[in-house]
């Protein structure tokens, strides 16, 4: 099963809104197929691994990261009755699938057919490598990561707002590999009128090459402040991007930002905002499985205090910068009492070239 998760983890990136899927096909101790599935449309793992092995599957056992499927509600065949014609002897499977259409039916109709099944084999290690899917199928809206790059003392820029580049290299490279992991990435409008970010994910020494996959490009904009010449509203062709604001966008801004070629969303402004709990259902509804903010301290602390976050990783760079007037990596008014704080679980921490990385569940 370990190697069948790590045939699954090759598809991190790709999948989305379809789980990671790695399976093996195995006899006497040998494999004899194996397959992984890579992006939405295409056969999943099982058919794969099946087809690879041919004749020699009858008899043997097909192990596989996620309950296989039984359902129609797809773009491909269910799985179970082509794993039944292989005429394996035995499935193994590392976790139930949550999503309801499948949940505990696919091992069912496998036992029902007289196969042996064994569910929960590296179950933590498969929900682990899949929790943006098993986060997206229970509640209906993405897994959410809020990133920051900070001082020791949680500074985000200075009081005149510089803050290119806080963190170090290894930092900013290990951030593109999580845009590469994520299907979206949010920011608000004063981090585009300040940083003027192009949110793309890169590679190469310079960082200067875009990913074959990018994420798609979120601006929360209550007014439609956007330049129209901002750097996240270009490269179209690559990256898509979607401005979130409210019925008091200017009607004319709206026009000139369609033309070209950005979606508007407008959603509800509860105090003249947009309703980021509005935002992330509508996000779930399309699929999005995964969320990185990267926004200023205003929008991470609106996230925090609608208590959509998820996880946070910051990455706190070897220097101090004090001052009052310094922003802070949570913006908003601070709680009065201790209790009001917001506390992680799971803390982790380790060296990222020179800065450390501090991250945590929510």
């Amino acid at each position: 099963m370990t190697l069948a998760l790590r045939l699954a983890a090759k598809g991190q990136g790709t999948t989305s809104p379809n789980p990671m899927v790695g399976a093996l096909v195995v006899r006497q101790g040998n494999i004899i197929g194996e397959g992984i599935h890579l992006r939405p449309g295409t056969p999943h793992a099982e058919i794969l691994a099946l087809r690879q092995a041919g004749k020699q599957a009858q008899g043997a056992t097909l192990y596989v990261t996620l309950e296989p499927c039984c359902h129609l509600k797809k773009r491909t065949p269910p799985c179970v009755p082509e794993i039944l014609r292989s005429r394996v002897r035995r499935v193994v499977i590392a976790m139930q699938d949550p999503n309801p259409s499948v949940k505990g039916r696919g091992a069912a109709a496998l036992r029902h057919a007289g196969l042996a099944v064994t569910v929960g084999v590296a179950r933590s290690e498969a929900e682990a490598l899949n929790k943006f899917y098993c986060h997206w199928t229970k509640t209906s809206r993405p897994y959410v990561i809020l990133k920051a790059g900070m001082t020791l003392d949680g500074k985000l820029a200075t009081a005149t707002g510089e803050s290119r580049w806080i963190t170090g290299t290894s930092s900013r490279r290990e951030v593109h590999q999580l845009r590469c992991a994520v299907d979206a990435i949010l920011i608000g409008v004063d981090t585009v009128l300040v940083d003027d970010p192009s949110l793309t994910a890169r590679t190469g020494p310079r960082l200067d090459k875009l990913t074959l996959r990018q994420p798609l490009r979120i601006v929360v904009d209550s007014r439609l402040r956007t330049p129209f010449n901002a750097e996240v509203l270009g490269q179209q062709d690559k990256a898509k991007t979607i401005v979130a604001t409210t019925a008091a966008a200017p009607t004319t801004r709206r026009s000139v930002l369609q033309k070209k070629g950005i979606e508007i969303l407008t959603l509800p402004a509860p105090q003249g905002r947009v309703s980021l709990p509005a935002l992330l259902k509508q996000l779930g509804r399309r699929g999005i499985l995964s969320l990185l903010v990267e926004g200023g301290s205003e929008v991470n602390a609106a996230m925090l205090k609608a208590k959509l976050v998820d996880h946070i990783r910051l990455y706190m760079a070897p220097l101090l910068l004090g001052g009052q007037n310094a922003k802070g990596v949570i913006g908003g008014a601070s709680p009065a009492r201790l209790a009001g704080a917001t506390k992680l679980r799971h803390l982790v921490t380790r060296s990222v070239g020179a800065d450390l990385l501090v991250e945590g569940d929510l």
